[in-house]
């Protein structure tokens, strides 16, 4: 159906749910705040770490994001790339498209050399022709800048490509970006919230979007 698959990575591949939390736990209270309930993080998770701390406290002090970012670094990327795993479905989802000659390229507002270390360590790195990462662009979804330059990397022109995602702003990102969207349903946003956004399909989880993509 696509020439490229291009995927979100938190809660839509990948799941670092107990990593992020702590993280946020440890950085939040290092700057003095309590500690922050799970569904409070996990409906932050795909934003910037500092949009992320904005939401949460209403802070939006430059000195103060910037020091959240590195207390939650100092726990939670260590963390990640020792805790992560995919979603069921999500390694044999990359080898299938592999295997059919589709291109497959992440764009995420995680840091690529964190992904990248945790694909390898799953053993899907071989499947994955591209990472792009939060410092890898300046404009971050749902600005296209990250998709379009996956594009361009890949040699694929918008029609020929999906990007999948599991928020609005990976939604926003297609669009702007004009190529095709699939809403992966493993996060906390409702397939009620894609509907304006018109997704070539909302995927309950990562076995459906491979059965919708013939694999």
């Amino acid at each position: 159906m696509f020439q490229a698959v291009c995927f979100d990575f938190d809660y839509t591949l990948g799941d670092c749910t107990e990593s992020i939390l702590a993280g946020f736990r440890h950085g939040l209270t290092g700057l003095g705040w309590p500690a922050p309930e799970r569904e409070a993080v996990r409906a932050t998770v795909g934003y910037l770490l500092e949009d992320a701390y904005a939401m949460l406290t209403g802070d939006r002090d430059p000195e103060r994001m910037a020091r959240f970012r590195v207390l939650f670094t100092e726990v939670a990327r260590e963390r990640q790339m020792r805790e992560a795993v995919l979603f069921p479905g999500g390694a044999e989802l990359l080898r299938g498209l592999k295997e059919h000659g589709v291109k497959v390229a992440i764009v995420s507002t995680k840091r690529g050399d964190t992904i990248q270390f945790i694909l390898e360590r799953l053993r899907v790195a071989d499947t994955v022709e591209l990472v792009i990462g939060s410092a890898d662009v300046q404009r971050h979804k749902p600005d296209p800048e990250g998709l379009l330059a996956a594009m361009a990397r890949l040699g694929v022109t918008p029609e020929d490509t999906l990007f999948c995602g599991d928020t609005v702003m990976d939604a926003g990102a297609a669009r702007n970006a004009g190529c095709h969207f699939a809403a992966v349903l493993n996060g906390v946003t409702p397939a009620s919230a894609f509907e304006a956004f018109c997704p070539d399909r909302v995927c309950s989880d990562l076995w459906d979007l491979a059965q919708w993509l013939g694999l």
